[in-house]
């Protein structure tokens, strides 16, 4: 396979699991911004800072990519078994048909084939069994798999998370607090450019709720570790 064609198909991929992209960035972004701004409030420890909003990213990016691998095989079966039990109500050949092509394409002699679906053609609520298992695995989108876009999910997740803690990798906590903000309400305001044009929003409207959903999350992190810390103090 060439480098290009490679390319090719991260890009392809990319572009169908977008919705999942800007959600995971959205998720880990707003996220980690709160726990790193509430542990920064209460300790000017660079390496706590760091510890704390590492260990809080991994643990979400993993938490998403699961999450959403078990949302979107679900759907994908549900969607699946919705088709096949419309095409059994309305024309039942349609799925032998499908179930015929499958056999054969794993295959199956053809003398084998038609005893199969002649026993199958005479048993609708078997062939209805048969052609949701076999389905599944070739009519899955390789582009949009539950595998493939988890993994654009954890990626996505874990690379904006990243965004509010590395200042603090290079700054003294003061002012890691300053370029954290700002970097970060950057990449909100660019989230919610992103989520309106996916969902065909208004885009003010969206980048501002994104960017406020940021914001709280922060103060809600600066609240809660604040009011820890006077509780252990």
């Amino acid at each position: 396979m060439s480098q290009s064609s490679v390319w090719q198909r991260i890009e392809r991929s990319f572009l169908a699991s977008a919705g999942e992209v800007v959600f995971g960035m959205e998720d880990g972004t707003v996220s980690i911004f709160g726990l790193v701004f509430g542990v920064a409030a209460t300790t000017s420890d660079q390496s706590a800072v760091l510890v704390a909003g590492a260990s809080g990213a991994v643990a979400a990016a993993v938490s998403m990519m699961a999450g959403t691998y078990l949302d979107v095989e679900t759907n994908q079966a549900r969607v699946m078994a919705l088709r096949i039990d419309t095409e059994m109500r309305t024309d039942t050949t349609l799925v032998l048909d499908s179930v015929t092509q499958r056999l054969h394409a794993v295959g199956m002699a053809r003398e084998q084939t038609t005893v199969v679906t002649e026993f199958l053609s005479s048993q609708p609520a078997i062939l209805k069994g048969v052609a949701a298992a076999l389905a599944m695995p070739g009519d899955a989108d390789a582009s949009q798999s539950p595998l493939v876009r988890s993994l654009w999910m954890l990626i996505a997740d874990f690379l904006a998370a990243a965004i509010p803690i590395l200042p603090f990798g290079f700054l003294a906590v003061p002012e890691g607090r300053v370029v954290s903000a700002i970097v970060t309400t950057m990449l909100l305001v660019a989230l919610g450019v992103g989520r309106a044009r996916i969902g065909g929003r208004n885009v003010v409207r969206t980048v501002t709720e994104t960017v406020a959903v940021g914001v709280a999350a922060a103060l809600a992190g600066v609240a809660i570790g604040v009011a820890i810390a006077r509780i252990f103090s």
